[in-house]
């Protein structure tokens, strides 16, 4: 799909707020009907623009109740697609960003305990390419995974 139009934006939005709205209910929120809608998601779905459907899970109701922002600073000869490749295999790596700056990568880790985070860092730290990392812990999480449709409203608050 070369454009993604206004309408095209309105059923991503509605559907990052509920991926199992059915194409009825899609239908209804942006004026169009069921099949029009189906057509539409299955053009995104097929050049690329929707790429998947998930659950979201509490971390903390999973026993994850540790989140950290770990800044990866790269050795002088480091691979950074060998590094991405490593960070990958990591279970507890739940996020990974290259970077501009002084970091390659920043990487959002979830674990169960603080004692888990550090045998993280130790892992991370042993991966060849990484020189030295930067840990922050979140403290909370105040929203994470907005809808963003790309499409400006125009309102400032």
């Amino acid at each position: 799909m070369s454009r993604v139009d206004a309408l095209d934006r309105q059923i991503i939005a509605a559907l990052r707020a509920n991926g199992r709205a059915t194409y009825a209910d899609l239908g209804r929120q942006v004026g169009l009907s069921a099949s029009a809608v189906h057509e539409r998601v299955g053009k995104l779905e097929s050049s690329g623009v929707i790429v998947g459907y998930h659950a979201v899970v509490d971390p903390s109701a999973v026993g994850l109740g540790v989140t950290a922002l770990i800044g990866i600073h790269p050795t002088d000869i480091a691979d950074d697609n060998e590094v991405a490749v490593a960070l990958a295999e990591l279970v507890e790596v739940e996020s990974c960003y290259r970077v501009a700056g002084d970091e390659s990568f920043i990487v959002k880790v979830r674990v169960a305990t603080v004692d888990d985070l550090e045998r993280s860092l130790g892992r991370l730290r042993r991966i060849p390419g990484v020189a030295r990392t930067r840990t922050t812990v979140v403290l909370s999480t105040r929203f994470e995974g907005r809808p963003n449709t790309g499409e400006d409203d125009g309102d400032v608050t």
